[in-house]
């Protein structure tokens, strides 16, 4: 199945508009490899031990494509934990795998591709449409209305509320429209893409019913999809291992098992397909 979606993800670097029903096979192939990890709960941790003998010394280390898929989608080396780093240590004897290795590290991501196509969304240009100035000024608006509303409220406490939770929401804007903020989040990795990227995403997701954006809004929820599966992908397998061999014992390929693998649900294992910081305040922002 890695084979099969290296092979899919390859074609659609050439253009994402074009790619929404390869989109669609990936989070079927996603959904199946998340529902195998049930298959593999339904046997005892007995029966479980005597099968994971066989793999020894083998471990997911030693899986070629799923490195390439990880990098392919965006997981950068200085990201993953030091003991998955050094692949040279895995794969030195195998000098085809290296050069495929380092290749796909240094060609340019799907998450570096969607980046560069949501920045050339139709409709940011300030002398266009200035979408982006349009919605500044009806943020602006909105925020006036929600505290002309909070100041009219007779309980001082429930007053006291609003303002703050309207201060809090102020922020987030002031975060979204002021680049230097988000620039400034970015270089902390609390952001992912570029300001021009994030405004993109936005304009798509509020014209989502026009024709010219239909499909790109698909397929910006099929890249959450893909995000999605692959880290329930991840849990599932974490809860699996825990369940039939503790929290204590190594993993077949050296590494502290249970311990590693519950590190690669941390946010530097999130593939960066979409700009998180839009879909984590989408209620603000839509």
């Amino acid at each position: 199945m890695n084979t099969y979606l290296l092979s899919h993800i390859k074609p659609m670097n050439c253009g994402l508009n074009k790619s929404s029903s390869n989109w669609i096979q990936i989070v079927l192939i996603l959904k199946v490899l998340v529902d195998q990890v049930m298959i593999l709960e339904t046997m005892t941790p007995l029966d479980f031990m005597d099968f994971r003998n066989y793999l020894k010394p083998a471990s997911g280390f030693q899986s070629l494509q799923f490195r390439l898929l990880e990098n392919k989608l965006g997981v950068k080396a200085e990201n993953r934990v030091k003991y998955n780093r050094n692949y040279t240590r895995v794969f030195g004897n195998d000098q085809e795998a290296l050069k495929q290795i380092e290749l796909s590290e240094v060609e340019p991501s799907l998450a570096l591709l969607v980046e560069r196509w949501l920045e050339r969304t139709p409709g940011l240009e300030a002398e266009g449409f200035n979408f982006w100035g349009k919605y500044q000024k009806a943020v602006n608006l909105l925020l006036d209305e929600q505290r002309q509303i909070a100041m009219a409220e007779p309980i001082e406490n429930v007053k006291e509320y609003r303002l703050s939770d309207l201060e809090k929401r102020r922020e987030v804007y002031e975060s979204i429209f002021r680049p230097e903020i988000h620039d400034a989040l970015l270089n902390r990795g609390e952001r992912r893409f570029s300001h021009k990227a994030l405004q993109g995403a936005i304009l798509i997701t509020f014209y989502r019913d026009e024709p010219r954006f239909s499909q790109p809004h698909q397929i910006l929820n099929l890249l959450m999809d893909v995000d999605s599966l692959i880290t329930k992908w991840r849990y599932n397998h974490v809860l699996m291992v825990q369940r039939m061999i503790g929290s204590s014992q190594l993993g077949t390929g050296g590494s502290s098992g249970y311990q590693y693998l519950r590190s690669t649900l941390s946010d530097r294992y999130k593939i960066p397909i979409v700009p998180v910081e839009k879909w984590n305040n989408r209620e603000d922002i839509v």
